[in-house]
């Protein structure tokens, strides 16, 4: 793996990929999960760690802008300062659901701070001038979506490394910004938790629970203008399998 890294680096890009490399693309897609409660105390190693992160920083962002930085979070301290964020603002988020919907939510394991080996931050710099604004312009927001595509990058990297993560998102941000000592410019975007897991379930844990369940993909898709379908158009967008 390590070979064919460096080759892309210097510049020798094959073309195409073989039927075996695709599958695998797809099959990090398709079977990546957000993880909370399957992480394993095994230690992630340092070199799996970093290709993780060099993914990341190998993702797509406006104006090559690159506005993302990554803080593992190793202090079990911190952790567990992040966790207890984690709880008052879990049990705020509770009480805007109806008791039937309630009881669903408080069965839900959200997060995996304190179980997996490692957390990662991701933060996005809002006044980063790399790229010298291109695209920033017409949609100042770019700077956030790039770092999402960051987030992503990280994440099936890491289904690739059979690594589970986790993205917490139910957090006071604010207090989350001073525990990390992030700097105010910068964003946090993802709190991600990370390590090998026991399992990949065979579907989404909000799923397999009863939260909500995948839309078609028929009923998403519009042609030339918003509110345009055709059935059996989108019928054919359709895979009738979920790798090649």
């Amino acid at each position: 793996m390590q070979v064919s890294v460096e080759q892309t680096k210097l510049g020798s890009v094959q073309r195409d990929f073989s039927e075996e490399e695709k599958r695998g693309v797809y099959r990090a897609i398709y079977e990546r999960r957000d993880v909370r409660a399957q992480f394993l105390p095994d230690p992630v190693p340092p070199e799996v760690l970093g290709r993780l992160l060099d993914a990341a920083h190998h993702a797509p962002s406006v104006g090559f802008m690159q506005p993302w930085d990554f803080l593992v979070i190793e202090d079990p301290g911190v952790r567990r300062k992040v966790y207890e964020n984690f709880e008052r603002a879990n049990r705020r988020a509770a009480e805007i659901y109806d008791t039937g919907r309630r009881a669903v939510y408080d069965r839900l394991k959200l997060a995996g701070i304190l179980e997996a080996p490692v957390n990662l931050c991701i933060t996005c710099d809002r006044e980063r001038s790399t790229g010298y604004g291109l695209g920033r312009q017409t949609d100042p927001a770019t700077d956030l979506y790039s770092t999402v595509c960051a987030v992503q990058n990280l994440w099936l990297a890491a289904r690739a490394e059979s690594l589970g993560v986790g993205w917490v998102s139910i957090l006071d941000f604010e207090e989350l910004k001073a525990t990390l000592g992030i700097p105010e410019t910068h964003t946090p975007v993802a709190y991600l938790c990370v390590g090998y897991v026991s399992e990949f379930r065979s579907q989404p844990d909000l799923e397999a629970n009863g939260w909500e369940q995948r839309g078609s993909l028929e009923t998403l898709i519009h042609f030339n203008r918003w509110g345009e379908r055709n059935a059996h158009r989108a019928a054919t967008l359709v895979p009738a399998s979920v790798a090649p």
